[in-house]
């Protein structure tokens, strides 16, 4: 396969971050199965431009290396290695959001005047809030990568996820709260997209089973976090949900037991990646977590093909890694069941689609195109170095669906 890469430079220097995670059986369609046969479009010889838009560099530049070398396992897995999709070989070409939206329309809009006609990537939920828009004005299918926020599901026709979103996660968390009613629910987090996204999820899940739900939001870019965890104390919280991304995860975490929080509430937060688990250091068994994902999370062929694609490849698979994998597998199967140049065949394709992936079996919900999929809750274990998640539950797609949104247009 071909993987070009177009370069792109920033005039700031964002900082990195260090966190927060055989063959396929591919149900019910005929997908990946065929690769290299013949295309209904009569045009085999032409390559697919597949525009890769994501973090390499800024804030989630971690989040978007792992997605991309997921991406990478995933082509490779989905095509049988020849990296072609109906006959057509398959051109990814890679842009640099660096994090920021208005960066990442720029990018997609060059990619679109080359002739690109998919777009997939997007770390961030403000850049995904900002790219499929745009897609729907080009008509081009979009699938949109780690970036969780609800509001992605559902925006319109031409989008997609490959990644699972807020909602899934405080459906997961419940499972780890026992009844809420009554209880007064805590949300700490960072006033961005994400952040709000994970707040006005666990209003709508676990407020309307009756909890008492408030938020504590910083700024960020906040150094400082102890006073943020002195607000959450003082609130007297029942429960504790953290939703943080970034690289002042350890200084969160540090200020939350200094103050004396994990040991006053139960805290449920998302396991992020390896990186992550030393963060935690004694804290880290005084925290329930849920797990979108987490290496040997899943324990089945499509995920053993992708850790072996993404280690032989030298890169490490992680947090995100599922997300970059899942969304080749819908990229091909989007081209060799729809059409290489025809998007609403593309879209019809992928609609109720049901998959093995590599988090297990998952579906794409016609009506709205959330990705129901597994997720997991898990416990830490060991301190520094040694630190390491053990999986508790799994639970089904079905158990963590989220409420159907109709696609707005």
């Amino acid at each position: 396969m071909r993987l070009r890469t177009s370069r792109t430079t920033s005039s700031r220097f964002l900082r990195g971050l260090s966190l927060l995670a055989a063959g396929a059986v591919l149900a019910g369609c005929s997908a990946a199965g065929t690769a290299g046969g013949t295309s209904a479009d009569g045009a085999d010889s032409a390559a697919v431009k597949v525009g890769l838009v994501y973090s390499r560099s800024g804030p989630l530049a971690a989040y978007g290396k792992q997605y991309r070398e997921g991406f990478t396992a995933g082509l490779a897995y989905a095509t049988h290695g020849t990296g072609k999709a109906g006959g057509h070989t398959v051109e990814v070409v890679e842009q640099d959001d660096a994090g920021d939206p208005a960066k990442a329309v720029a990018e997609a809009k060059s990619l679109l005047g080359k002739g690109v006609r998919i777009l997939a990537g997007t770390t961030d939920s403000g850049v995904a809030l900002q790219m499929a828009p745009l897609a729907a004005q080009n008509r081009v299918l979009f699938v949109s990568g780690p970036a969780a926020t609800d509001a992605v599901t559902g925006i319109n026709k031409y989008t997609f996820r490959s990644g699972r979103q807020s909602y899934q996660d405080i459906l997961t968390a419940g499972s780890l709260l026992g009844d809420p009613r009554g209880r007064k629910v805590t949300v700490l987090a960072q006033n961005s997209a994400f952040g709000q996204a994970n707040v006005a999820a666990v209003k709508a899940v676990l407020g309307a089973r009756g909890a008492r739900v408030s938020s504590v939001l910083a700024p960020p870019g906040a150094g400082d976090l102890t006073p943020f965890a002195q607000q959450v104390k003082s609130a007297k919280p029942d429960l504790v949900f953290v939703a943080w991304a970034g690289a002042s995860a350890p200084a969160l975490w540090t200020a939350l037991n200094q103050q004396g929080v994990l040991d006053a509430a139960k805290v449920v937060t998302g396991l992020a990646g390896t990186a992550s688990y030393p963060v935690f250091g004694p804290a880290g068994g005084k925290v329930s977590f849920l797990a979108h994902y987490f290496p040997g999370a899943a324990a089945g062929p499509v995920e053993t093909a992708m850790l072996d694609g993404i280690t032989k490849a030298g890169g490490t698979p992680d947090l995100f890694s599922p997300d970059g994998f899942t969304a080749a597998q819908m990229v091909v199967h989007a081209i060799e069941s729809g059409s290489a140049t025809d998007t609403a065949a593309m879209v019809k394709a992928l609609e109720d689609w049901t998959f093995n992936g590599p988090k297990g079996s998952e579906r794409i919900r016609a009506q709205d195109h959330a990705l129901l999929q597994p997720m997991f809750t898990a416990r830490l274990t060991g301190t520094g170095a040694s630190a390491a998640p053990h999986r508790l539950t799994t639970l089904p797609m079905a158990a963590v669906a989220p409420p159907v949104k109709p696609t707005a247009g």
